[in-house]
């Protein structure tokens, strides 16, 4: 497959692991997902596997844009678990840096007061309604009893 100059760079290696074919496509198309789902601009991602005795340790680093490198580390005795964990590890983090930059932005002080008083306009009463007294159902009972 001819690497297209499009698609980001994308790094799947180990040192004393024969990975496979599968492998690498699985882990490519994983991390695509995840960071379309979060920030969409993908610069660089590598993935690497080494034996840790009986265990695989899977180590995912993720640079989305301009954000600091975000990196993720799992072991499990299957590779591919251990990858998804590293790569929720590294999801987890690209969520909550996501939120901080969402949550930085400045209260609209003007939209708030707006949400607090009510959307409807103030009524003003008319100079009618302010001549006349409030009408009180004991007091008219008074007069047709009198």
């Amino acid at each position: 497959m001819k690497p297209d100059s499009t698609e980001p760079n994308i790094l799947v290696q180990s040192s004393a692991v024969d990975l496979g074919d599968m492998f690498p496509e699985y882990a490519k198309t994983n991390i695509n997902q995840v960071a379309g789902k979060y920030f969409g601009h993908l610069s660089s991602a590598s993935v690497y596997v080494t034996r840790d005795g009986i265990t695989y340790r899977c180590t995912v680093n993720m640079q989305m844009g301009a954000l600091k490198m975000m990196t993720g580390e799992a072991k499990n005795k299957d590779v591919y678990a251990a990858f998804r964990a590293a790569l929720q590890k590294t999801a987890k983090q690209l969520r909550r840096s996501k939120r901080e930059l969402r949550e930085d932005k400045a209260a609209r002080t003007d939209k708030d007061m707006l949400l607090r008083e009510g959307t409807a306009p103030r009524r003003t009463r008319s100079r009618s309604e302010e001549a006349a007294p409030p009408a009180n159902d004991e007091g008219d009972y008074r007069v047709a009893a009198e």
